[in-house]
């Protein structure tokens, strides 16, 4: 048996790299149901394999600065720029050219990442209970009494996470605190989810929601008279913040090179068209077909505040600021 196993780790070792397969640990904060038939695309057209870890976007980025030099990730696969941002130090230096191409609305000019999608922090609302004066023109409206106990939230989602951190680039800490206190107390109700928040709304529970653009299309796709819709808050208001998910090589990995397919993959047309036609994100790379039921990206660009998504990666301050309100 001993002779067996010694001749068979031979032959492993005499065989050309290239007959080995290769395999890719990624920790995905993007939900599986979505980027799950991605990655078994890249699979399928590259023959890597790929082994993912699928949590909460904050808890993977967590558990990257915990494992430190030891983290068997090869990529991270963020959810938001902000945690992005927050472990860039522990990100391989990207070549230039991969973010050469991408639009300079999502480009990360440190090229620690690579944007994989933009999208939109939105204000989703009944259509059976939510009429035209009841609308907020800014997201700081919510804390006033005709809101309370009509809106859901997310504390714990890192997208709403990235959103509280650029409310504190934009206005200041003390300005995010009051804001977050205001709708404690105007009683903001706490879901899990973007997708929890929308269910909710449709089963009469609450009337308003904060949530990403791209969920609430997931819904209407299966039953076009979902009785929820969604809008922006007025031009420039933090609560249209205009964010992308993205991903780097960690810079631990002894794999980097894999690592790099994989990021280049998700910059493909493949990749790319399947995120914004079934995904309902925007497209980070030029000669995308947009989807239809989108909001133009011009449009977008206009009502979004003008934040750079390399400053919202203090999600260590936004975390300390959750927990102090009694968020977390």
């Amino acid at each position: 048996m001993k002779k067996f196993l010694a001749g068979c780790v031979a032959l492993a070792l005499s065989m050309p790299a290239a007959a080995l397969a290769e395999e890719l640990v990624i920790y995905s904060g993007r939900g599986e149901s979505l980027v799950a038939p991605i990655i078994a695309q890249f699979e399928a057209d590259t023959g890597i394999k790929a082994n993912v870890r699928y949590a909460g976007t904050s808890e993977l980025a967590t558990l990257l600065q915990e494992e430190g030099g030891q983290s068997p990730a090869d990529v991270f696969w963020a959810q938001d720029g902000g945690s992005l941002g927050a472990i860039a130090p522990l990100f391989a230096d990207l070549p230039a050219e991969v973010n050469e191409g991408v639009a300079p609305a999502f480009r990360n000019v440190n090229n620690k990442w690579a944007p994989t999608s933009g999208r939109s922090r939105t204000l989703v609302y009944s259509t059976e209970r939510v009429a035209d004066a009841d609308m907020p023109a800014s997201i700081t409206d919510l804390t006033n009494e005709k809101y309370k106990g009509r809106v859901a939230w997310a504390p714990t989602n890192g997208s709403f996470q990235a959103f509280v951190t650029a409310f504190r680039v934009a206005h200041g800490d003390d300005a995010a605190k009051t804001w977050l206190e205001g709708m404690i107390a105007n009683d903001a109700k706490v879901y899990r989810n973007n997708g929890t928040q929308i269910e909710a709304i449709a089963n009469g529970e609450v009337d308003f929601g904060l949530v990403n653009n791209y969920y609430l299309g997931r819904y209407i796709a299966r039953d076009d008279k979902f009785p929820v819709a969604q809008t922006h808050f007025q031009a420039g208001d933090i609560g249209n913040l205009l964010n992308v998910a993205g991903a780097g090589i960690v810079a631990a990995s002894d794999n980097q090179e894999t690592a790099r397919k994989f990021i280049d993959y998700l910059l493909s047309t493949t990749a790319q068209q399947y995120i914004t036609l079934q995904g309902n994100e925007y497209p980070v790379v030029p000669g995308i077909i947009g989807n239809a039921t989108l909001e133009p990206f011009a449009k977008l660009q206009e009502i979004s505040p003008k934040i750079d998504i390399d400053q919202i990666s203090d999600l260590e301050g936004t975390l300390a600021l959750l927990r102090e309100v009694g968020l977390l």
